[in-house]
Order: structure tokens, then sequence, then C-alpha cells
């Protein structure tokens, strides 16, 4: 075989395992955590090199919430960043669209992460930029046991599966809000329902019950509204202990 049909065999491979990756995260329907699992599943399967994968949401560069998980390992990790402020995770991937250590003890880029790291079992990360949504990250973070176990291909395809994941993730989180956004509607609905029927209100003036108890409590209105309507009464404040 040339050299030429080993490429073009590659990308045929890569070309039939994303496709069905694609499937695979389509299945969910708006199940944003389905995704987010489904995601660091494929991840492991895909990208050579890789033991587990986990799926990061970083919150104002300080706060790093484990989303999604192979093994309890990159939820370690996860906790590790977040509690010593620094790590791939909260830093590099801000400012890079993929970051590589190829030996994670002998990295001196984040020295107090990197060697606790080595002592929870990482030999090598390879760390992709998801999203950046305002001070919101998210990152898919790829852990191996030994060192330089990600190469210039694991980088590449690592590359094309987190462009198709971002798609899939993104179109889950827009699903999920459209049904939110239904649901809150018909709650909001039957709220306004209850209280024009009980007390002789106007749709507005019920709204504008709503609106003000929601405020009051500082809760959602959706929140205000489903409550009423699973139990018939208007929320109110929890009393305080004397």
């Amino acid at each position: 075989m040339t050299s030429g049909q080993g490429t073009a065999s590659a990308t045929q491979h890569l070309g039939d395992v994303m496709s069905r990756v694609a499937r695979e995260l389509q299945e969910q329907h708006g199940d944003v955590e389905g995704t987010l699992r489904a995601i660091a599943a494929g991840a492991v399967h895909t990208v050579p090199g890789a033991d587990e994968c986990g799926i990061s949401y970083v919150v104002a560069r300080a706060r790093v919430e484990s989303r999604a998980w192979t093994s309890e390992l990159p939820r370690s990790v996860d906790l590790l960043q977040s509690r010593i402020a620094e790590g791939p995770c909260l830093d590099a991937v801000w400012d890079q669209e993929i970051v590589r250590v190829d030996d994670v003890r002998g990295d001196d880029r984040w020295p107090d992460f990197t060697t606790r790291a080595a002592d929870l079992g990482v030999g090598s990360m390879l760390c992709f930029q998801l999203f950046v949504e305002g001070d919101r990250l998210g990152a898919l973070n790829l852990y191996a046991g030994s060192a330089d176990a990600f190469d210039s291909e694991s980088q590449d395809i690592g590359l094309v599966f987190a462009s198709h994941a971002a798609v899939a993730l993104a179109g889950a989180e827009h699903e999920h809000n459209l049904r939110a956004a239904m649901t809150n509607r018909d709650h909001i609905g039957q709220a306004k329902g209850i209280l024009m029927e009980r007390y002789k209100l106007t749709a507005d003036q019920a709204f504008g019950v709503l609106a003000r108890v929601s405020q009051e409590l500082n809760r959602k209105l959706g929140d205000v509204a489903r409550e009423l309507s699973d139990t018939g009464a208007v929320p109110v404040a929890p009393r305080r202990r004397v």
C-alpha cells in the first residue's frame, strides 16, 4: 500500500467513525446530560491513546465543574484544578484550541497541578476547547496512564471529534432550552388560570401577581408558576426561626 492509499484509508476510517458518533449524539434528542456522556464515551473509543475522558465546564476562570466522565479519575483531576486554581483547563485552553501535556510529571507549566495529577495516575493529557460563552468554558479532556500517549494523529482526530461534539452539544442545549421554555409557558398559563378563576382577575393582573411573587421571593417566574400549578397555593417565603 502506498502512502497516499494509507492516508486515504485513514481518512475514510475517520469519516466512518465520525458518522457513527454523530448518529449516536443525535439520538439524544435534547438530553444534554446524555449528550455529554455520549461525547465522553465516544472520545475514548475514537482518539488514539485515550484511556479516560472528562468534560468540564470552567466558570470565571476559577471554578471547574465536572459534567461527564468515564471514571473517577477525570472527576478527581477537575476537583484538583478547582482546589489549587491551576491546570490546563483553567488558563491554557482559554487561549488555545488544543493543549497537550506529553509528560504530566515533567511539565513545568503548572508545577503544583502536574505533580498531584501524576500522583493520581495521569501520565498524559490532551485537552480540547468545546466552547467559550462569556466567562464559561467547555473543555474535552483526555487522559492516559502513560507518558507520551498522544501524538499528532491524536490531536488531529481529537480536534475533528471535538468539533462534531461541540455542534451536537449546542443542538442538545438549544432543544433543551426550547422544551424548558414551552414547559414554563404552560405552567405560567395554568397558574394564571388558577389566579383568574379564584380571584376574578384579568390575565394581565394574574401575570402581575406571579411577577411580584417571583421578585419578592427571588425565584424564577417559571418555578413560582410551577409550584402554584402543582399545589394550588401561591408560594410564600419560609418563616424565619426565632
